[in-house]
């Protein structure tokens, strides 16, 4: 089952959320977790695993602190974990500024040789709504409010995917559309978080 995907809340739930005040709790949850994983990778059952979370990085844990608790499960460097999933949006513009100044998960996953999964690109639908044509068209013109706000996402530096749903196929397609333009340059990206930013 290469390629599997734990679903509903993962192998250990939303260990973020779950352990009030216990500062240690969330990391032995998802080392409990990782180990778990890792019995399925060395057993054939699992190429690799991922941590998606949508405010963990918030101070919750780091990258770093993921890959050291991957590596203690395995016991040793031949870790499993592939790929770490955060919001990356531009209402969650957190992590693209970060990126753009050359911090935060986004970029230290992507050095660390993790695939980086954006989620919720259109915040749940919203971000079309609130995105005017003449933002949509700083971002690149011609594209339509919420393919560029898709593009937004995806060009956020060390983002290798963006995770897409659609409610129509003429909503798929469009969006498919959006992820497969040139990426913003970085300064174009910079513009539109210092628009977004300002009062």
């Amino acid at each position: 089952m290469p390629g599997a995907v734990v679903a509903g809340g993962g192998v250990c739930g939303h260990p973020e959320r779950a352990h009030h005040g216990d500062r240690a709790g969330p990391y032995r949850a998802i080392r409990e977790a990782f180990a778990v994983l890792e019995e399925e990778a060395a057993a054939g059952r699992l190429a690799g695993y991922g941590v998606a979370t949508w405010d963990g990085f918030d101070g919750g844990f780091t990258v770093p602190l993921l890959r050291a608790l991957a590596t203690e499960a395995a016991g040793g460097a031949g870790h499993h974990l592939a790929a770490v999933q955060l919001p990356v949006s531009l209402v969650m513009m957190t992590p693209i500024e970060q990126a753009l100044n050359g911090k935060g998960p986004v970029l230290a996953a992507a050095d660390a040789g993790l695939q980086v999964m954006a989620s919720a690109p259109l915040h749940g639908g919203e971000l079309p709504a609130i995105v005017d044509q003449e933002l949509a068209d700083l971002i690149r013109p011609g594209l339509t409010p919420a393919q560029a706000c898709i593009l937004a996402a995806a060009s956020c530096p060390g983002v290798t995917q963006v995770l897409l749903t659609a409610s129509s196929a003429p909503h798929w397609q469009a969006a498919a559309d959006a992820v497969t333009q040139p990426a913003l340059d970085t300064a174009r990206l910079r513009k539109v978080t210092d628009v977004l930013a300002s009062p």
